[in-house]
């Protein structure tokens, strides 16, 4: 009986997705959005699926520190296994005469991106597709919580697998994602991704986090045991594009 619920565990181990490669295209009004959301719409995203069974997210930015922006997350369950999916892609003829479609216009495809690698948390849920898709796209949240130093990044992580997520939770904040950058800018960091149905729900779970008297307590208990643990915060609110698999 041990035996097999630890073989059952090594095996849900083994299936988590640990990883998470987030691309964010920044681009310039006029033809590049349109020229993205095609290539990804009917090249890119096609072209993966049929390598790749891992969560995928394409987010249209509504407020970002570069406007217009388009962003996708893209699931691994390792980096043997991004490496596999790309080495994959590169060899199909198909996949790159859309790309270089995408890149020869009348101007550059964007003015540039920015990649960077994440590592799920241990207290991290697994990115997943609602069980009923929503009738219309969510917007989603991305938080970056800087931190001056591991040792406070590592606080950070335990008063959010602690008492934070309970409260979140509580008030209506759901993020389905926790990870802390491996390769990117801004480290260390803690950076999640929350979804609501739209602005207004937004507002409302925040502003009842914020008014929570268990998480002034918390925070104040947070501040005189590490201090300044999250020393600047970084948010982009983005909506699911209509053809992102998760929206």
């Amino acid at each position: 009986m041990l035996a097999s619920t630890a073989a059952a565990g090594a095996a849900t181990e083994k299936n988590r997705t640990r990883y998470y490669a987030l691309h964010q295209f920044h681009l310039k009004f006029g033809t590049q959005p349109a020229r993205i959301h095609e290539y990804f719409s009917k090249t890119f995203l096609p072209k993966l699926n049929k390598v790749h069974t891992g969560p995928k997210i394409f987010l249209d930015a509504l407020v970002a520190p570069h406007m217009p922006q388009v962003a996708a997350i893209v699931g691994y369950k390792s980096i043997e296994e991004y490496t596999e999916v790309l080495a994959a892609l590169t060899k199909d003829e198909e996949f790159a005469r859309g790309y270089t479609a995408w890149e020869t216009g009348a101007e550059q495809p964007t003015e540039h991106y920015a990649s960077t690698l994440l590592e799920a948390t241990e207290y991290s849920p697994d990115l997943t597709a609602p069980a009923t898709p929503p009738k219309t796209s969510r917007i989603f949240e991305l938080r970056v919580y800087h931190s001056p130093s591991f040792r406070q990044l590592q606080l950070l992580h335990e008063r959010f697998a602690g008492p934070e997520i309970k409260i979140f939770h509580r008030v209506g904040v759901h993020p389905v994602l926790y990870a802390s950058t491996v390769f990117g800018a801004n480290k260390p960091n803690l950076t999640y991704l929350i979804p609501f149905d739209d602005l207004a729900s937004r507002e409302k779970a925040w502003n009842a986090f914020g008014a929570d008297p268990e998480w002034a307590k918390v925070r104040q208990e947070s501040v005189e045991r590490g201090g300044q643990i999250a020393s600047v915060i970084q948010i982009a609110i983005y909506r699911a594009t209509a053809y992102s698999p998760i929206r």
